[in-house]
């Protein structure tokens, strides 16, 4: 495949023009789809689960009151939002100040940097925080503790926690769970399900995920589609799975889907991860006799503008850039371009079908319409400087 070197001109849009990336998450979902949109990506938003507000939230007060019961000698903090949470759904109730005080009684373990600023925020001070940020190290570090007889107070982020928690059970702790915010059904479940069928079309190049209930939703909605089998495979060949960190990535990387992640779990490294990513993946450049072209996917640049693409005629497009100069056939446009047969839209099978994309596609490319060129009897091929 061609790549673009860092010197490849980008487009005033940004760095992500003629890419769709299928965003997920509902906690910071504005701010995620805001970053992406800033660097010129289409972004296909369905949330496929929603945080249930705590403030009525039985379970959070009820955990609330057994914090309060008897000394804590633990506290650990998942997420600054979840803390905070906590806390001003404390101080709602009238307990506030008397969870701040237990708190202030116990070690505090933070996981990172923005639970440390949560922390610190509510009057308090972390005793340990992992430089990972991992789950994993937070236990580690509390299992070598005698924790026979000890409370424990754990603030989940999400969902709850059971091997961390099961862990310090059996070394003897009592283990009080604060559910601080739980997922709950998507709100738009249709608009989950179509980013399932765009992501089997070949209609999305990424997906972030910012958590692992989200992705566990979003399979579990490919699974109720008949559609499992094809989501991972999309995942595992051209659809990029990008995590906000390792523990996030674990369901996808049960199932063999390959996922990249930032070193640091924050959104603007997940997005800069997606921009190293995607133009390598996707970003064709060619010399032509109009000059040079930058073809990503959906997106034509170059010195007439850019020039953006439908779906089929960018599928025809992309087929062709992926061998530039190579003459391909009706049959084998046909094949690459249009989507396997499903039960409701079967693969068409008149080979004309393709000459009238291909007409499309000229008409849509504009000033850069002589980019395709007909070969008699044979097909079509980009026209390229062959050097």
């Amino acid at each position: 495949m061609t790549t673009a070197t860092p010197a490849t001109p980008v487009p005033p849009e940004g760095s992500l023009t003629g890419l769709t990336v299928g965003v997920t998450a509902d906690r910071r979902r504005d701010e995620l789809e805001a970053l992406l949109r800033r660097r010129g990506a289409k972004v296909l938003s369905a949330p496929a689960l929603r945080i249930v507000p705590i403030d009525d939230d039985a379970l959070v007060r009820d955990a609330t009151d057994a914090c309060l019961a008897r000394p804590l000698d633990y506290v650990v903090a998942t997420t600054g939002v979840g803390w905070r949470g906590w806390i001003s759904a404390a101080e709602g109730w009238g307990t506030g100040a008397r969870l701040v005080e237990a708190c202030r009684g116990a070690t505090v373990i933070s996981r990172g940097p923005k639970a440390t600023g949560a922390i610190r925020a509510s009057g308090l001070r972390e005793s340990y925080a992992p430089a990972s940020e991992a789950v994993d190290e937070m236990l580690a570090w509390l299992l070598d503790r005698d924790l026979a007889g000890k409370r424990v107070a754990v603030q989940e982020h999400g969902a709850p926690l059971p091997e961390f928690t099961a862990a310090l059970r059996e070394r003897g702790a009592e283990v009080v769970e604060v559910p601080v915010y739980r997922w709950g059904p998507a709100a738009d479940p249709d608009a989950v399900r179509r980013l399932v069928e765009a992501t089997v079309r070949g209609e999305v190049h990424a997906l972030p995920f910012t958590s692992a209930p989200a992705i566990d939703a979003f399979l579990a909605t490919a699974d109720g589609a008949g559609r499992r089998t094809q989501v991972l495979d999309a995942l595992r060949t051209h659809v990029l799975a990008a995590c906000i960190g390792p523990v996030c990535a674990r369901p996808l990387l049960a199932a063999d889907v390959p996922c990249v992640w930032p070193e640091r779990g924050r959104l603007g490294a997940l997005v800069r991860t997606l921009d190293q990513e995607l133009p390598h993946r996707h970003r064709h450049q060619l010399a032509t006799a109009e000059g040079n072209l930058t073809v990503q996917d959906a997106a034509v640049w170059g010195p007439e503008g850019t020039v953006h693409l439908t779906p089929l005629p960018t599928a025809i497009l992309r087929a062709l850039a992926e061998h530039p100069g190579t003459v391909l056939s009706r049959a084998e446009l046909l094949r690459r371009a249009w989507p396997a047969d499903t039960p409701d839209t079967p693969r068409p099978t008149d080979e004309h079908v393709v000459e009238a994309a291909v007409g499309r596609l000229r008409s849509a490319l504009g000033p850069y319409s002589k980019l395709i060129r007909t070969v008699t009897k044979r097909g079509y091929r980009l026209a390229v400087d062959p050097g």
